[in-house]
């Protein structure tokens, strides 16, 4: 057996899920989203208070979606932007977001602690949490557009939801690095730990949660995460996602990245839509 991808781990009522690839900064191949469905599938069936979802090492929470062509998912994507198969394209979205809806899905309070850089799925996952809590030194980055990609593992219409459709929009849209203050002060972010070790402060919230009535957190959560639309919201995002990678302009920002260049898209071609992309 191989080094677990996903820790999981129990501190009384509350359960710690650790990305575990730091020499990745904890990015996500096939493996990563494997394990954390089968997390997802172990919490389920043995229910905490609360989680808490962090990542291994000092410098990140999670960088991520693994673009190397070490990760057989990648060598999958570049397979759909050359044939411009968005079908193929969005099965793998599919994948993603099996794994990713199991684990935000789960019925108990999802607080993630933000310890370094979130970038890309990074930050959509913590997004996907009820609530963040990070350290003074953590960063996030909506990475995707700069690739020539966008959300894709929900976190689209989940953080229009979290901080409006203008906040959203300029964190989306720009790609810029967010430091905690500003996520703070967004309202991004519940809370910055002072001694920088948000771990103890996430544990010390889920554990504050863990105390209460577990059935009104359980059921006080539904009705919090329920919203109308978001479901359809989640969808399109999927979709558009698929026809995007197969229109191929990912070429341009992740050949960039992986030369350390700024990226140069071409413009497209007239008249076209997100339907035509």
């Amino acid at each position: 057996m191989g080094k677990e991808r996903i820790r999981l781990d129990r501190k009384g009522r509350v359960a710690i899920v650790t990305m575990d690839r730091p020499e990745k900064q904890n990015a996500f191949d096939e493996a990563m989203f494997e394990a954390l469905a089968q997390t997802a599938r172990k919490l389920e069936a043995e229910l905490p208070r609360a989680v808490v979802l962090t990542g291994a090492g000092e410098k990140a929470f999670c960088a991520g979606f693994d673009v190397g062509l070490d990760n057989p998912m990648a060598v999958k994507f570049l397979d759909a932007v050359n044939a411009k198969d968005a079908t193929l394209a969005g099965a793998m979205i599919g994948k993603m977001r099996e794994a990713v809806d199991a684990f935000a899905s789960l019925p108990v309070p999802l607080i993630a602690a933000v310890n370094g850089l979130a970038y890309g799925g990074g930050a959509e996952l913590a997004t996907r949490c009820d609530l963040r809590v990070m350290a003074p030194s953590a960063t996030i980055c909506f990475s995707e557009v700069k690739l020539g990609l966008m959300p894709d593992w929900g976190g689209g219409p989940c953080l229009k939801r979290l901080i409006g459709p203008g906040r959203a929009a300029d964190l989306i849209l720009t790609a810029r690095v967010v430091p905690a203050f500003e996520a703070h002060a967004l309202g991004w972010a519940n809370r910055i730990c002072e001694t920088g070790d948000c771990l103890s402060g996430a544990l010390a919230l889920a554990e504050e949660i863990s105390k209460n009535g577990p059935r009104a957190v359980r059921s006080a959560l539904a009705v919090l995460r329920s919203g109308e639309g978001l479901c359809a919201a989640l969808e399109q995002e999927a979709r558009c996602a698929g026809q995007l990678i197969a229109s191929g302009e990912c070429v341009h920002g992740i050949t960039a990245l992986m030369e350390k260049e700024p990226p140069r898209f071409p413009d497209p071609s007239p008249g076209c839509g997100t339907a035509d992309i």
